[in-house]
């Protein structure tokens, strides 16, 4: 589901991972990106490509940094 909302809404994906910060720094390229869609300009299609990607870097990120701290605290917990 995270994924599909990076693909869609790819600032919304990143707030939804926990870095406000970047989820603004991405809106700002995806609107314009977006905005640049409408023009005939190849830099909007850019844009909008590279904010998705940013997305579904960070979702994927997220997801792995939860899996990492799961094998830390269960190796922690097995050495205790």
């Amino acid at each position: 589901m995270q994924y599909l909302l990076a693909i869609l809404l790819p600032p919304l994906a990143i707030l939804f991972a926990g870095k406000p910060f970047q989820a603004v720094f991405n809106g700002l390229l995806w609107i314009g990106g977006l905005a640049f869609i409408l023009l005939p300009f190849v830099a909007g299609q850019a844009a909008w490509g590279i904010a998705v990607i940013w997305a579904l870097a960070v979702v994927h990120g997220r997801r792995n940094e939860a899996r990492d701290r799961q094998l830390v605290e269960d190796a922690l917990r097995r050495r205790g």
